[in-house]
């Protein structure tokens, strides 16, 4: 009778995840069978500067993520004595706080409020490549190349540039332990974010002084780390006591609800994603937003030429972590569009919809196919390298830019659609180029599971499996992401005894696409030539 009692307390309690992306703060209420009940958002400010700078607020951010999980609350209709757990994820942004745990200006706009240099900020190219060319052996687990998006390039940039911000600096979070440490007053650190951004080696459970003090960052080794985390814990660990005071306040939860170790946004999804069909080692999560990552878990760890990792715990505990993607692909999507003379037009008529350009461009293209792989021959000979942004993999070439082939004068609408279909199976054929990378080196993968707003369409999912001779599998949570970050508060709260029963739990498979046979030559020579113009581009760039 008493366990009866227990299993029906258990099921009446729901798990929080809050994402930060990089425009949106959102909050999902997910019950005990990894149903989404009620989801909230707001929007969060980029501020640009020339010299590649972008920023955001941190003050901006937690008010935003307040907002939202009390909105997300209040439309689930649920009590919040019920929430189990809360867990965040978020972009790989730094943060900036000093001795009073206030923000501190990253940039010459000297705004205190602008504390956040953004994941997508190229600031720091130049100390990415003085890095890279010294070769420490800390380098090996960041696929040979470290990035500019990542944490240490953009602390010797503060060094360099903002001397004084980096003395007076109390704390250099990652967005996502920053939220934690907002919530509960805990400085745990997730492995997830220190070892895939910050050069922390989980497997041996370190930091390397000596690659902060060869890189000229002695400082951090000298004072033990203290500014960027002696305590570092596995994702969904809880995190102090819970919710404080303050925090419970803002967001209207009791105090004490646990609060769970986040992660970087794109593992959330993985989280969100990996578990579906069998185990995760043979999935590759594809997260297709405004980037795209791309996340393959292995039981011991595979080095890649050019693919982040290999990361022990850092998106499944006790797993390894290869981890590549596209510095732009929604958004790469999006500036290809906006390049064309129709592109105002179909915006237009996108809007008369209510959908989105790319959305409307999609559906448009399966208007005219029933098929939609036959889509392919509408590309009327275009070809794109969609590397608007450099390539994050398998080349770690932050340099890298688009290249586009094919174009005639034509300029109407129809011409939109062959442009776009180009830009899909560009984006496609980028990630084939990963997965074959993976491949070589022994990370082979059978399914590609897919989430991110940018790939949400059947015909982007059917294209994408066409391109890259690899099934497409969705699943059925709308938002993987969120329920990524929900699942990590599941295992906090003690909803599920580990991760990896949680990811199989709340992870299921909604509809799978393979790749048309039919097509497969024709995808074989555009892939080819995707190749032959990237290699083209590199020779150009000297």
């Amino acid at each position: 009778m008493g366990s009866k009692l227990q299993n029906s307390a258990a099921d009446n309690r729901v798990m929080i995840g809050v994402d930060v992306g990089t425009t949106s703060a959102r909050a999902g209420v997910f019950d005990h069978s990894g149903e989404m009940l009620a989801t909230a958002k707001r929007e969060i400010t980029l501020f640009r500067a020339p010299g590649h700078i972008v920023e955001q607020s941190s003050r901006e951010i937690w008010q935003a993520v307040c907002a939202a999980v009390k909105e997300a609350i209040q439309r689930a209709a649920i009590d919040p004595q019920r929430v189990a757990g809360i867990g965040f994820d978020a972009t790989c942004s730094l943060v900036v706080l000093d001795a009073a745990a206030k923000p501190l200006a990253t940039s010459d706009s000297n705004n205190d409020d602008r504390n956040v240099i953004v994941w997508m900020d190229h600031r720091a190219t130049d100390q990415a490549e003085r890095i890279n060319a010294l070769q420490h052996p800390v380098l090996r687990y960041v696929g040979g190349k470290i990035s500019p998006e990542m944490e240490t390039p953009k602390l010797l940039w503060l060094k360099e540039h903002r001397r004084e911000t980096y003395d007076k600096t109390w704390q250099f979070f990652d967005l996502a332990d920053f939220l934690t440490w907002r919530s509960s007053g805990d400085l745990a650190r997730s492995t997830c974010t220190v070892t895939c951004k910050w050069t922390y080696i989980a497997h041996e459970k370190r930091w390397d002084a000596d690659y902060f003090r060869q890189i000229g960052l002695e400082e951090l080794a000298d004072e033990q780390f203290s500014r960027i985390g002696q305590q570092i814990v596995e994702p969904g660990t809880c995190c102090g006591k819970g919710l404080t005071q303050e925090a419970a306040d803002e967001m209207e939860l009791p105090v004490g609800t646990p609060v769970a170790a986040g992660m970087i946004d794109a593992h959330a999804g993985g989280i969100g994603t990996a578990g579906a069909k069998g185990s995760a080692s043979h999935n590759l999560a594809y997260v297709f937003g405004t980037s795209s990552c791309t996340m393959t878990t292995t039981e011991a760890p595979v080095f890649i030429p050019g693919v982040w990792g290999p990361y022990f715990s850092a998106m499944v505990p006790g797993m390894w972590l290869n981890e590549g993607g596209q510095s732009a692909a929604g958004a790469a999507i999006d500036q290809l569009l906006a390049f064309h003379p129709a592109a105002r037009e179909a915006a237009n008529r996108a809007n008369q919809r209510a959908v989105s350009l790319p959305v409307f461009l999609a559906d448009l293209a399966l208007e005219k196919y029933e098929n939609a792989s036959a889509a392919v021959e509408h590309t009327q000979g275009i070809h794109v390298v969609p590397e608007f942004l450099g390539n994050r993999a398998p080349f770690a070439d932050p340099h890298a830019r688009a290249l586009i082939a094919g174009l005639g004068m034509e300029n109407d609408l129809d011409n939109l659609l062959s442009l776009y279909i180009a830009g899909i199976c560009g984006i496609g054929y980028g990630l084939r180029q990963i997965i074959d990378v993976q491949d070589q080196a022994g990370a082979t993968i059978e399914n590609i599971v897919i989430s991110g707003g940018a790939g949400q369409h059947p015909f982007i999912r059917q294209l994408l499996a066409d391109a890259t001779g690899h099934k497409v599998i969705a699943t059925k949570a709308s938002e993987p992401v969120l329920l990524g970050a929900a699942i990590l508060a599941a295992f906090a709260g003690g909803m599920v005894s580990s991760v990896s029963e949680g990811m199989s739990r709340f992870t299921h498979v909604a509809s799978e696409y393979i790749p048309e046979t039919h097509y497969r030559e024709r995808h074989q020579l555009r892939y080819a030539t995707f190749q032959r113009l990237q290699e083209n581009a590199r020779q150009l760039e000297g």
